[in-house]
């Protein structure tokens, strides 16, 4: 069975790597020719645990294949998963122009029959479109040749994507016809015989269900950074809090972190997507309206956090960052709030160096000029008046914490987490604050 994957970005690798790596002949598609150039040189474009020896394995056993020409691909291929980006329009809809452009590429090389899989998030109804486009570019040729379309939503968790993609907890696949059902059957059946779940819906469902689980998890973070506000206005803690309702088995103890608000390419994007879908629909969404502007207010609280501790002008003195990235083993950036808060601290007077354990080479695009980037944590505190943890990297929970009092020049540590020893960083005569662990105060 020959598979076609198009797009060789995040969602794209992954599934490419992972579906060869179970048996099948995978081709990855994307017109960006230089990035496929570097794929071929071993250059993988993003960072994720697993996924260079995945490639390699499989290109060195010949099941994987990467190319720029997606009508030679799909000569002999028996499915095609549209793996490309939607980016956030600017009313915050889900921008389809790369999905139509793989579409009509699809409508204007067919010449057999297959399944039109898409894996990208898209919003319902685009498995329609997709259709559309297709039979527009096949009635422009003239020709008639059937096809089917289906949906099949990634739930990849940067950082862990491999294992999500291995062992999944629910494969979800929505189909409108008996072939695309048994096609996609074969497909993830291996998946099947290791256990894992394949639930099969309507085309329909399984696009609401990929907006719906981003936004239910993205509502939790929210809910627990709304307690957070409260535990600080009482002096209560949120780690307690959330020991106490995650213990419930109704609720369970994830995504009820609080700290400084969810980032990344999937959940920002995709609460405002499904917003504007309801809203176009005539379907009120006020509860993920409000999801959304307590994950914005939270990526304020770190700067607000050091203006009232040395005022607006921070001329002269030193703020370290520790973490860019959105969350721990990626690189990815997109809408980190580490990011805007650095560039937000550029504009006092104050010098900002960051320090992150991989995000280093992606930051200089995305910084302002003046923000240094540090080699080491320790490096990063050297003379700093004050600390942001802004990501909650493994290594930050070990480091010596009386040697980073000798090199920083003041006391004050923002846990924008909640990872790091509170007792530790006291005893040792630091300033702690966490976001909902108690009363905020700056003496």
């Amino acid at each position: 069975m020959k598979l076609v994957v198009a797009g060789a970005g995040y969602v794209g690798l992954v599934t490419g790597a992972c579906l060869a790596e179970v048996g099948f002949e995978v081709w990855c598609v994307d017109n960006d020719v230089a990035k496929i150039a570097r794929i071929g040189h071993g250059e993988l474009p993003i960072f994720e645990p697993q996924l260079e020896d995945f490639v390699q394995r499989n290109v060195t056993k010949g099941r994987l294949h990467f190319s720029s020409a997606l009508g030679d691909a799909l000569r002999d291929a028996d499915v095609v998963l549209i793996a490309v980006g939607t980016p956030e329009s600017t009313d915050g809809s889900a921008d389809l122009r790369y999905v139509e452009a793989v579409a009509r590429t699809i409508g204007r090389e067919l010449e057999h029959r297959m399944v039109v899989v898409t894996k990208s998030t898209v919003p319902v109804g685009t498995a329609g479109l997709v259709r559309h486009w297709i039979h527009e570019e096949l009635a422009r040729r003239n020709v008639d040749i059937d096809f089917e379309v289906a949906s099949n939503p990634e739930f990849l968790k940067e950082g862990s994507a491999i294992d999500d993609f291995m062992k999944p907890d629910r494969i979800v696949v929505g189909v409108d016809s008996e072939r695309a059902s048994e096609v996609l059957a074969k497909v993830y059946r291996p998946f099947v015989q290791a256990g894992h779940e394949l639930v099969v819906m309507d085309v329909a469902s399984a696009e609401i269900t990929k907006y719906a689980a981003n936004a239910m998890l993205a509502t939790r973070i929210s809910f627990m950074n709304m307690i957070a506000a409260i535990c600080e206005s009482q002096d209560g803690d949120v780690m307690a809090v959330k020991r106490g309702i995650g213990a419930d088995t109704r609720i369970g103890g994830q995504f009820l972190n609080a700290g400084v608000g969810y980032g990344g390419p999937c959940f920002p994007k995709d609460v405002r997507a499904l917003i504007n879908t309801g809203e176009r629909l005539g379907v009120s969404m006020e509860l993920l309206r409000a999801v959304d502007q307590i994950n914005e207010r939270q990526k304020l609280i770190p700067l607000n956090r050091i203006f009232d501790a040395f005022g607006r002008d921070l001329t002269g003195r030193c703020v370290a960052l520790w973490g860019l990235s959105f969350k721990p083993n990626t690189d990815d950036l997109r809408e980190s709030p580490a990011v805007g808060i650095a560039r937000g601290l550029s504009t006092t007077g104050a010098r900002v160096v960051v320090y992150d354990p991989v995000s280093g080479d992606n930051a200089r695009a995305v910084l302002p000029a003046d923000v240094e980037i540090a080699e080491t944590a320790e490096g990063a505190v050297l003379d700093a008046d004050a600390l942001i943890l802004l990501t909650e990297w493994p290594e930050f929970r070990s480091v010596n914490v009386a040697s980073i009092r000798k090199a920083m020049r003041g006391d004050l540590v923002i846990d924008g987490r909640n990872v790091l020893d509170r007792e530790e960083f006291e005893q040792h005569g630091f300033r702690y604050l966490g976001i909902g662990t108690g009363r905020v105060d700056y003496p």
